[in-house]
Formats: C-alpha cells, sequence, structure tokens
C-alpha cells in the first residue's frame, strides 16, 4: 500500500555529514544536560509516600491535584486505580514530615472537597525500592540492547547490526536529554516508553536495510550511496503511514490522556520523530560508512546455499 510513488530517489546520503554532525551535536548536549542536571526521577525511584484514596463517586482527578498543590506539595502523581472511585496518590518525601503526618494533611484537604473520600491505606516506599527499580530497568535496557544486536547480526551482517543500535541509542540518549532538561519527571512509564521507543526504532531500521539487501541483489549497476537512496525513497510511503498513524494515537493520548499519561506520551512523541531521522540518516549512512558492499550479501547467501561456486561450501561441481 502506498500513497504515492517517487519516480526520482531522493539524494539523502548526500547531505550525511552535516545531518551526522548536527545529530553528534544534539547527541553531545543530551549526554551533557544528563550528567549536569541529571534526570528528575519519580517517587518509583526516590521514595516517598503512596496512598490508595477510595470515593463514593468517581473521583475528579484535577480537584484532588489541586487540592493538594495547594499544600505545597509538588511532584505528585495522581491516577485511578482500578476504578473510577479509586485514587492512587504517590507524593516524594519531605523532610519536615513523616509520612504519616503528610497523609493526614493531604487527607484534611480531600475531605474538605469531598467528605466521601476514604483512606484504604498508605505505606511509605524506601530509596532502597528506588534503587533496585533503577537497576532492574537499566538492566532491562541492556538486555534489549544485545537482543537487538545479535538479531539484527543474525539476519543481516555485524556491520547493519553497529549501525542500527549505534541509532538506536542515540534516540534513547536524546529522549533522556531533553528529560533532563526540562526537568521532567522520569518515571516507570517513561522507562516503559523508552523501551519501547528502542524496539520501534529499530522495525524502520530493518525495514531500510532489508530494502537495501534486496537493491545490492536487483541493481548489479548501482553503486552503495545509488542503493541507500533508492532504498530510503522507497520506503518513504510506507514510513508516512506507519510513523503517521502512530504519532497520530500518541498524540491522542499527549493531548487528552491527562497527566497520568503525559510524560510517557511526550516519551513516545520524541523517541518516533528522532526514531524516523536516525534510521534515515544516522543508521543508514554509519552502514555506508563502515563499507557494507553487495559482496558481503552475496557471500552470506552463497554460504548459506551452498553456492558451488564458492570454495567455502563445501559443495562439488
Amino acid at each position: 500500500m502506498e500513497f504515492f510513488k517517487i519516480r526520482r530517489d531522493i539524494p539523502f546520503m548526500r547531505h550525511a555529514l552535516v545531518l551526522n554532525a548536527i545529530s553528534l551535536l544534539t547527541f553531545v548536549a543530551a549526554v551533557f544536560f544528563l550528567f549536569s542536571r541529571g534526570l528528575h526521577l519519580s517517587v518509583e525511584f526516590t521514595g516517598g509516600t503512596l496512598m490508595e484514596v477510595s470515593y463514593a463517586q468517581a473521583a475528579d482527578l484535577n480537584a484532588m491535584r489541586g487540592a493538594i498543590d495547594r499544600l505545597g506539595i509538588k511532584d505528585v502523581q495522581v491516577q485511578n486505580f482500578g476504578t473510577a472511585r479509586d485514587v492512587l496518590i504517590r507524593m516524594p518525601a519531605r523532610k519536615d514530615q513523616s509520612s504519616a503526618q503528610q497523609s493526614e494533611q493531604v487527607m484534611s484537604a480531600l475531605k474538605s472537597g469531598d467528605p466521601t473520600a476514604t483512606l484504604r491505606r498508605t505505606e511509605f516506599v524506601g530509596p532502597q525500592v528506588g534503587d533496585e527499580l533503577a537497576a532492574d530497568g537499566l538492566k532491562a535496557l541492556a538486555f534489549v540492547v544485545v537482543g537487538i544486536m545479535l538479531y539484527l547480526a543474525m539476519r543481516f551482517e555485524w556491520k547493519y547490526s553497529v549501525a542500527a543500535i549505534i541509532a538506536n541509542l542515540h534516540d534513547v540518549v536524546i529522549i533522556l536529554g531533553f528529560f533532563a532538561f526540562f526537568q521532567w519527571e522520569f518515571s516507570l512509564p517513561v522507562l516503559a516508553a523508552v523501551l519501547a521507543v528502542l524496539g520501534y526504532s529499530v522495525n524502520e531500521s530493518v525495514v531500510i536495510f532489508d530494502r537495501i539487501r534486496e537493491n545490492f541483489r536487483r541493481y548489479r549497476k548501482m553503486n552503495t550511496v545509488e542503493i541507500i537512496d533508492n532504498a530510503i525513497t522507497s520506503t518513504i510511503s510506507r514510513t508516512i503511514i506507519t510513523h503517521g498513524c502512530t504519532q497520530i494515537m500518541v498524540l491522542s493520548m499527549l493531548i487528552f490522556g491527562g497527566a497520568t499519561l503525559h510524560y510517557f506520551a511526550l516519551a513516545l512523541t520524541i523517541g518516533i520523530l528522532f526514531g524516523i531521522y536516525s534510521s534515515v540518516f544516522v543508521a543508514a549512512a554509519i552502514a555506508m560508512w563502515l563499507g557494507i558492499r553487495r559482496e558481503d550479501l552475496i557471500k552470506a547467501s552463497a554460504r548459506k546455499e551452498g553456492d558451488p561456486n564458492d570454495p567455502n561450501s563445501g559443495a562439488t561441481v
């Protein structure tokens, strides 16, 4: 399915050096902000008070956030838990108040707005739990990266694997850089969005790399640059359809999903946009600079199929 068909290949690789220089500067800036400002971690990572509140009717989350905000408590997460009448509240720990004092103050404010508010449970999430979550999140990220590299190395060739993983890590670091620069709250849903972006971005790289492989076998007279330009141009329509539909869904969550889904959708929005950019201008360009050749794929295919002309295949003529 195609919205349109471009008759003439767009010379993407002609501008690869300039665009990758811009990408490198963006990457360096993201790393700088990560080290200088750091991530604004949520309660799951830093520890704090967890409250479960129940109402007789559907809870007004915006009114609850306003009541808690007037108490001077910042960075509070308020979301439905199970049903529209049950609400989960996460608050960062405060040095001047204990967890019990903080929960009593919040319940007083909530009951002044709605007397039916009932405290189901309250507990303190220690920073040790946050350390474990952070460690588990880093392990999950490492497993995803290793899995992607192994998959691409087996499906294509090591040069494609290196190019794709550099492009995907480029996307992840830039997302984290945005969150560090603007001090947006980094929570477990945001970590899930980052992992989703890794898989989403590698999918786009696989589509382009697969077309490059087909072009090497189809167009014998084209050089590597022309092969890559043709592969990217021929997949533009597919990219617009796929990423356009996904972006519409993510923007719907960003605009209408409320505070609970805001940063999750924001991370996905940044990741999708930079994922398209990195697959076209970063992954493809790095693969080109690593020296991908028609001979690499032909030799791999010959070894796999037992080509009698390949001296390493073990076949007899």
